[in-house]
Parts: structure tokens; sequence; C-alpha cells
């Protein structure tokens, strides 16, 4: 008695698929071994891929908008607990829309990415860089003291300054970027949207006074006893009389 033919899946299904594995080549994503030899761990790694491109920007390969807002999420709510210090950078390109005027949209993107590689030059592995939309980036840097902002936020400006971009053979186009940097409030569960205004109050500022150039925010210094740390975050003292 012959065996029964196992259930095929729809063809809409198989569609998806042909969809999802053309995405990943596109992306230059590569699959371990084959579909054949190892069904679930194929299966496994094209879902990995997957997500991993769902986080990214399809352009400069940064994390995109919706990574950086969880990102920025986790980020809080750790300054909120431990009280340690967090900036964020807001960064622009100085007169992008010539670039695009003067040279053509593809030049355009070319400045893109290679402004994106500069600034994930300049990251730690804890940091968080990303293509925020258009020609603005952001990056979250954790466990950086007010002290040292400044310094960090000036390295990243001059690497994009130091790398002209070649836009056509013997063309190069010197690019700039400005800057503007918040810290987290320290003991405080602050807001995404707060903590990216205060930085972009910065970033305007930094454009208003010539552009290619950095402003930083100095946090707030918020004062908080060992008690009142016990009173957020510790147990209740009246939970023993339950």
């Amino acid at each position: 008695m012959d065996s029964p033919t196992p259930p095929q899946p729809p063809k809409s299904a198989s569609l998806r698929l042909d969809v999802a594995l053309q995405l990943l080549q596109q992306s230059g994503v590569s699959l371990p071994g084959t579909r054949e030899s190892n069904p679930s761990g194929w299966l496994q790694a094209v879902i990995d891929g997957l997500c991993e491109l769902s986080s990214r920007d399809a352009l400069t390969w940064l994390a995109n908008r919706r990574q950086f807002e969880l990102a920025m999420a986790r980020e809080i709510d750790r300054v909120a607990r431990a009280g340690e210090p967090a900036l964020v950078l807001m960064i622009d390109i100085d007169h992008f829309k010539k670039v695009n005027d003067t040279h053509g949209h593809p030049a355009g993107d070319l400045v893109l990415r290679e402004v994106g590689r500069a600034l994930h030059d300049c990251i730690r592995p804890m940091d968080t860089v990303a293509r925020f939309g258009g020609e603005e980036f952001a990056m979250i840097l954790p466990n950086c003291p007010p002290a040292f902002g400044q310094t960090v936020a000036e390295r990243v400006r001059s690497r994009v300054a130091s790398r002209p971009v070649s836009v056509a053979p013997g063309q190069e186009v010197s690019i700039t970027v400005s800057i503007g940097g918040a810290f987290a409030p320290q003991w405080v569960r602050s807001s995404a949207p707060l903590w990216i205004e205060r930085a972009d109050q910065q970033l305007y500022r930094a454009k208003a006074e010539g552009r290619n150039r950095t402003c930083l925010e100095m946090p707030p210094v918020s004062h908080v006893s060992a008690e009142e740390k016990g009173l957020l975050f510790g147990t209740s003292q009246f939970q023993d009389l339950e």
C-alpha cells in the first residue's frame, strides 16, 4: 500500500516564501546549508534574516527608526532605574538638498551611505546609531557622562567632515553635519518624544549658529537619596503587615 502524500503548502505560501528569499538575496543575507538537508534550521535562518531586515534601514543598513525607538525605550527604563547617564545625538547633514540638486539623487544616496558608515565607525557595541529619516541620523550613547558628551559629539562631527565623498570619477563632495544632543534626566522616567525634542532644539541651535558644529544641553542635577530610591524601586515597608 502506498504511503499517503504529505500535504503541500498552498501556492500562495510558496509565493510568499519566494518573495522573502528574494529580499534576503538582494540584501546579501546568506542562508546556511540547504532547505533539504536541514529544513528547520534553514527556515529559522529565513525568519532571523527577515527580522534583521525589518530592523534595518534599506539604504544605509543602520538601525531604522522603529528599532531606534525600541532601543530608546529600553534606555529610558535603564536610566530611570539605575540613574546612569545617557546621551542622545540628533545628526543632520548640512546642505543635503544642494547635493541632490547639483549631483542627482544617486549621489545623494551615496552620501547617505558614506555618512552612515562614518557614524557606525564612531560607536561602541552598546551604542545604537540609526537613520532617523531623510538626511537625519540619531545615536543613543548609554553610560556617557556629561563631562565627555561634547568630546564624543565632536568626534562624530569631525569624523564625517574628514571623509569627503566621491560622487563621480574625479569629483569629491565635502560633507559636514550639525549635531544636537541632550542627556536623559537621571532617576526620572522621561519619554522618547521629550528626549528627542530636547536634542532637536540643540540641533536647531547648531544650524542657526552656522552649521558644522555641535550643541549639547547639559542635564539637570537630580539629587535622589538612598531612602527615596528604596521607595521608588524597593519593596514596600507595608508588605510585612499584610
